[in-house]
This record gives C-alpha cells, sequence and structure tokens, in this order.
C-alpha cells in the first residue's frame, strides 16, 4: 500500500514554492537569528569557546537539520497527509480510522494527540516573543543606547501584529513569499561569504565533531542538546502548514532554497567565530557589513513578523479542528475571506495570544532569555508526532516490523533524548510551557470527558426516532417548516419533544438537520448531504463537513435544494436545542471536573453561530442535564 495517506497531490508551481517560503518556513527560517548563538554560549561556559567546541556544535546543528527535519518530516512525516492537510490533529484523525487495529490503545493514543495540540499551542505562545525579539535586538548594535528600547519596540510590533488578525492576512500574505526569498537569500549570501573565507569550518560535517564535543563537556552536554534543538524548531510547523500547498512544493522549498540557506547561514556564523574568538553574541548581523546592518534589522524584523503570522494563523486552525474533534467548546470563528476556507480569525485565541505573549517578552527581557524557555513544548509535540507516525506507518501503511524498528526507534530515541535535554532547562524557564501545555491538556481532557458524559446521559432519556409518528400524530399542526438541529439522528430531538412539550404544536413540514464532522479536513460539496424521508412530512437530512470546515446551515439547505428538497431559509424556522448541564454533587477530582465541564458548556458559543444559522428565525430551547 502507498504511504500517502491523503487526496491528491497539489501541483508544484513558482507561486505555491514561494507561497511556502513564506508561510511554512518562517519559524525554522529565522532560528539563524538566535539559535547558534544560543548553542555556543551554553558550550563556552562563561568563557572563549575553543575552536573544538564550534565544530562539534556545528556538526550536531548539521546532523540534526539532516535527520529530524529533513529524514523525518520532509521524506517521511509529509506522507502522512490528510487529504492534503498535515498537523497533529490531522495526524490523530488518520490514526483515528485505525483505532479497531490498536485496540486497547485507543485512548492513550487519545491522550497522546490531546497532549501533543496543547503543546503546540505553548509552541504559538513563545514563537512571536522569541522571534521578534532576537530581530529587534539588532538595534542594540545600531546605538548601544537603544539596548532599553528593544522591549517596548518588540511589544509595539506584536501588538500591531495581533490588532490586524481581525481584517484577515490574504492580502499581506502575498508579500510574504517574496520578502522570505530575500531573507533566505541574504542568509545564503552572508552565510556563504563568512564561508569562502573560512572553508576549515566544514569538517563539522564528520559527526565525531559532536561526539567529541559532548564527550569533552559532559557537564553541560545536556544544555547543548536543548539548545541545538533551536535550530529545529519549526519543522513541526512545516508539517502542520502542508496544507496550504501540498507536499510537492513544501519539499521543493526545502531542498531548493531553505536547507541551503540555513546551512550556509550556520556554517557562515561558525567561521566567523573561528576567525574572530570570542564570546558567541549576535552572530548573524555580525556577518553583515556596518554599512548595511539597518537594512538587515528592518529586514529581520519583517521576517519574524511573518514567521509570527503563521504561528498565530496556525493557532487558529488548530482551534478549529480541535473544535470539530472535540477537544474544546465551540469558540466564535470568523470568516476573513470569501474565496479561502483557511482565511479565519478566532477572537479569543487572538486575544488569549497577545496578552500571553507580551507577558513572555516583558517578564524575560531578552531572546536569550527566552531560549531557556523555548524547546520543551516544541520537543514533546515533535515526539508525540514520531509515536502516531509509527502507528500510521503500522497499521496504515502495513509496514512490517523490522521496517518500524529501523526507521522510528533511532527517531524516537533522538526525540526523547531532545526532549529530556529541554526538559533539563526548568529553571531556565522551561517550566513556563510545561505549565500552560499541563493547564490545556486538562481543560481538554475535561471537555472531551464531559461531551462522552453528556452525550450518554441524553442517550439514557432520549426517544428513539421510530416513535416520533405516534408522538405528533395528535398534535395540533401550524403552516411552515420547522429545522430542528440534532447530534444524533437515532433519537428524537430535545428542541422538538420540548417544543411539544411547551407549545403542543407541530409544523406542517418537519426537517431533522444533523451536521457531521468527518475525519477528513474537507468534505466534497457534491457528495454533502443526505435525505432521508422517515414520513410523509419528516425528513432526514445529513449534512457532513470536514474538520478544517465550518459546518454551515445554509450550505447544507442549498445543497438539500440540488437533490429537490425545496427548503429556503427564509421560509424556516430553526430550533436548537440547548443542554443545561448540571454538575451531581460529588467530591474529590471527579466533583471539580464535572463542575469545570458545566461552567464549559455555558460558555460555548451558541449553536446558531457557530453553525452559521439566520439568527432571527432561531428558537432556543433548554433541557436541562444532570451528569
Amino acid at each position: 500500500m502507498s504511504a500517502q495517506s491523503g487526496g491528491a497531490s497539489k501541483p508544484i508551481t513558482a507561486t505555491a514554492v514561494v507561497g511556502a517560503l513564506g508561510i511554512v518556513y518562517g519559524d525554522i527560517g529565522t532560528s539563524p537569528l538566535y539559535a547558534l548563538t544560543t548553542a555556543l554560549g551554553a558550550a563556552s561556559e562563561g568563557g572563549e569557546l575553543e575552536p573544538a567546541t564550534v565544530l562539534g556544535v556545528l556538526s550536531m546543528v548539521f546532523w540534526s537539520l539532516l535527520v529530524l527535519v529533513t529524514l523525518k518530516y520532509v521524506v517521511l512525516i509529509l506522507r502522512a497527509d490528510n487529504q492534503g492537510e498535515g498537523g497533529i490533529l490531522s495526524l490523530f484523525a488518520l490514526v483515528q480510522r485505525q483505532m479497531t487495529s490498536v485496540g486497547s490503545w485507543s485512548r492513550h493514543l487519545v491522550v497522546l494527540a490531546v497532549m501533543g495540540a496543547a503543546l503546540y499551542y505553548c509552541d504559538a505562545l513563545i514563537t512571536p516573543a522569541i522571534s521578534v525579539m532576537s530581530a529587534v535586538e539588532g538595534l542594540s548594535l545600531l546605538d548601544e543606547g537603544m539596548s532599553e528600547s528593544i522591549v517596548p519596540v518588540t511589544l509595539v510590533v506584536l501588538v500591531l501584529l495581533f490588532s490586524i488578525q481581525r481584517y484577515g492576512t490574504a492580502k499581506v500574505g502575498s508579500l510574504f513569499g517574496p520578502i522570505m526569498v530575500i531573507w533566505f537569500l541574504t542568509l545564503g549570501v552572508t552565510g556563504g561569504f563568512a564561508l569562502w573565507a573560512n572553508p576549515s569550518v566544514l569538517q563539522a560535517l564528520n559527526p565525531l565533531w559532536a561526539v567529541r564535543m559532548l564527550v569533552a563537556h559532559p557537564g553541560v552536554a545536556f544544555a547543548v542538546i536543548g539548545s541545538v534543538f533551536l535550530t529545529l524548531t519549526g519543522g513541526e510547523g512545516l508539517y502542520a502548514d502542508m496544507g496550504h500547498f501540498g507536499r510537492g512544493p513544501v519539499r521543493v522549498a526545502w531542498f531548493g532554497m531553505v536547507w541551503p540557506a540555513l546551512l550556509l547561514n550556520y556554517f557562515g556564523q561558525g567561521a566567523y567565530l573561528l576567525a574572530h574568538p570570542g564570546k558567541p553574541s549576535q552572530l548573524l548581523f555580525a556577518l553583515v557589513p556596518e554599512s548595511t546592518l539597518p537594512a538587515m534589522v528592518i529586514l529581520a524584523t519583517a521576517a519574524t513578523v511573518i514567521a509570527s503570522q503563521a504561528v498565530i494563523t496556525s493557532a487558529f486552525s488548530m482551534t478549529r479542528q480541535a473544535v470539530q474533534l472535540d477537544f474544546l467548546p465551540r469558540v466564535r470563528v470568523l470568516q476573513t475571506s470569501e474565496t479561502e476556507e483557511g482565511q479565519i480569525y478566532v477572537p479569543i485565541v487572538n486575544s488569549v495570544l497577545m496578552v500571553a505573549v507580551a507577558l513572555f517578552v516583558i517578564a524575560f527581557g531578552s531572546s536569550a532569555a527566552l531560549a531557556g524557555a523555548y524547546g520543551a513544548a516544541v520537543a514533546g509535540t515533535m515526539s508525540i508526532t514520531t509515536i502516531l507516525g509509527c502507528f500510521l506507518a503500522a497499521t496504515a501503511w502495513k509496514w512490517p516490523r523490522w521496517r518500524l524498528v529501523l526507521v522510528f526507534l533511532p527517531l524516537s530515541l533522538i526525540d526523547m533524548t531532545f526532549l529530556a535535554a529541554n526538559l533539563a532547562k526548568i529553571a531556565e524557564g522551561a517550566w513556563v510551557p510545561i505549565l500552560l501545555s499541563s493547564f490545556l491538556f486538562v481543560v481538554f481532557m475535561i471537555w472531551r470527558n464531559g461531551r462522552v458524559q453528556l452525550r450518554k446521559a441524553l442517550a439514557a432519556e432520549a426517544i428513539p426516532l421510530d416513535k416520533l409518528g405516534a408522538l405528533i400524530q395528535d398534535a395540533r399542526r401550524v403552516p411552515g417548516t420547522a429545522v430542528f438541529l440534532t447530534s444524533s439522528t437515532k433519537y428524537v430531538p430535545t428542541a422538538l419533544l420540548r417544543n411539544l412539550e411547551h407549545n403542543h404544536i407541530v409544523h406542517e413540514q418537519v426537517v431533522i438537520l444533523n451536521l457531521e464532522i468527518a475525519r477528513t479536513p474537507r468534505q466534497d460539496p457534491a457528495d454533502r448531504v443526505r435525505i432521508e424521508h422517515l414520513l410523509p412530512d419528516v425528513t432526514i437530512l445529513r449534512a457532513r463537513f470536514g474538520y478544517m470546515e465550518t459546518p454551515d446551515v445554509s450550505e447544507a439547505l442549498k445543497q438539500a435544494r440540488g437533490r429537490g428538497l425545496k427548503l429556503f431559509v427564509d421560509d424556516c424556522s430553526f430550533f436548537v436545542g440547548w443542554h443545561l448541564v448540571v454538575p451531581r454533587t460529588r467530591g474529590g477530582y471527579r466533583g471539580v471536573r464535572g463542575r469545570i465541564f458545566a461552567w464549559l458548556q455555558r460558555r460555548s458559543t451558541q449553536a446558531s453561530e457557530f453553525f452559521r444559522m439566520p439568527e432571527r428565525r432561531v428558537i432556543s430551547l433548554v433541557t436541562q442535564v444532570e451528569i
């Protein structure tokens, strides 16, 4: 069986490749601003660097990029696309289809996916802070007196960035690719000149330099490994953002420009340090002639803003996926483009991110300090991706056991080494993403478990749909069409029961509408709806949407009209059942969990808004449910 898990691959065009440079590679592309400086600083132990140490760190950078980014993500994991979409939740959706093949492991896989999503959110919190701040710190090279302005300028840039999210990023996004082309060319050219002047640094291609360095400095080995990992941050992002352009353009961009530019620049920084021994400090800017330094600071700031934008967009997309896959309560999702489904804005996520990122900048005060907090969340997500990828290869791709061991065991060992090294940075700030991701994980699991309990409680009191005829045969008929939203077509909708109970009427035409979220990113509009006539005046309408789509009642009715069902929004009354959760009185964690779920349920965005229903024609009927 082919390893490909999705639909047809998108064509490789120059536009798609340039676009991938702007969206997919912004995070990893701005790592040269701080990653090697931080790693060499950890290896120097506060003193001057020896040439062998420089070569050892560079060797680790080269082989880490080769194995974990090039081989693991670009070559292997990008094959695990869900109809072209990537990311930890898309990978989970693929694995979820194989749950019957993994037996008792299914719950563990759910926990892993939830944990991976929580960790990925923390990446979205730290990336904008460390990226923009590392670029703005170049101001201190122009004028030492501007050092005190770094934090305020960083905050201004970030606040402006988050403020424009509500207007959409389609117009600004058209500039991302060309700017990042200039950025990567600049990285390659500046690094190439330094490398040309001191080609002896190419000795670092030999992995023995990395081994010797770690053996010679065992006391700081973990610190160095954790800092080298900063060169890999963005690896998970390239998988998550694959859906924008397709697997082919992402790979061409990596092999054709991103990887060569990164290697040239990292080796150029190392060559510069060998020629100018001393403490490593802002090595990227040191490669640039003094006369062009202001332009480089501006370009670096633009590149980091683009990297931050890509992460913010991913957070919006991740939120919608999490809601559709039942990891989060419904939240308000706004479409910012009439033509691009992926152009969305989630107000609550934008606000939380802006506040959190600003607090990171103020609390840590420098990119060097933020580097201590950065990495733990990303390393955790990468480790989980490897585990889920192994399950997918075993169940869907039908890989033999020897191949699974040969490929995934080394990757897992490397992932776990980097994870352990980043967890060792607890005192330097790694506790922040660990604490935040733990909080998010608890929220995700409480919501998911609560939804399971709610469905069980509703099912226990539900009336089977085949008894609907007897319920409505004596009710008074009124003109019009009533559309009842339901989460299950096995039972009579609770809103219909409440309507009968309080109003004692039934409309001339009744439509039971079920909006189903598929485990695929998008649903073919031609196969969107299914129509079943339960009774002469009662119709069941099933509409399927992908987890990357926003369910739309108007779209469902439009597709139904194309199948011969005469349904018009202006002629319908929409009845929505709202379940008021009342937690049972119990002590301990179960009691707390129940109260938290009830609190989240009551603050969940109303179904009428989330499903894009015409609010003036919506009637909400409450059903109290005790769980």
